[in-house]
């Protein structure tokens, strides 16, 4: 239990990392909460490296003007050193046109404990709702994985927005 409580606090630290990062617009802090090869897979893509992985962080934001992000807690089976996981996620944007969208979606997560602290190894974004705040445009149809543990397969493919 020790081992599972002590993982659960680094890697809530890390996602707080990553939302300050995505709140800030700092690309370098976002690449950091990545291992040197970790990988992103989202809206149809799938972003090796943290060289990659600025880049596209840094196309994905260029639209908005802020992204607020809450992420839920997250249900989490921890190894040695290692965990998987999933977390609830939504986004509040406001984006540089004025417009504002909320988003609704789950993280499916790898970990690496690394000495200085935990760090996402591989994250696949399923994308459930992108629309207006109120929620008044469909949810999109996203595959499945059942309850905890259930996880994508590495080559599942990510939900791509199509409006």
């Amino acid at each position: 239990m020790t081992d599972l409580l002590v993982a659960e606090s680094g890697i809530r630290q890390l996602h707080g990392r990553y939302i300050d990062a995505v709140w800030r617009r700092d690309a370098s802090a976002f690449v950091d909460c990545f291992i040197e090869d970790g990988e992103w897979k989202i809206a149809g893509r799938h972003i090796r490296g943290r060289e990659a992985l600025g880049g596209h962080f840094e196309k994905f934001m260029a639209a908005s003007e802020r992204v607020l992000m809450t992420i839920g807690l997250p249900v989490l089976e921890v190894g040695q050193g290692t965990a998987t996981g999933r977390v609830h996620v939504s986004e509040l944007v406001k984006l540089k046109d004025g417009g504002a969208v909320r988003t609704i979606a789950i993280y499916y997560e790898r970990f690496v404990e690394q000495p200085d602290r935990w760090r996402f190894q591989w994250r696949h974004f399923n994308l459930y709702h992108y629309g207006p705040p109120d929620l008044s445009a469909p949810y999109y149809p996203c595959l499945e994985y059942g309850s905890p543990p259930g996880m994508p397969g590495l080559d599942d493919p990510t939900t791509v927005r199509k409006r």
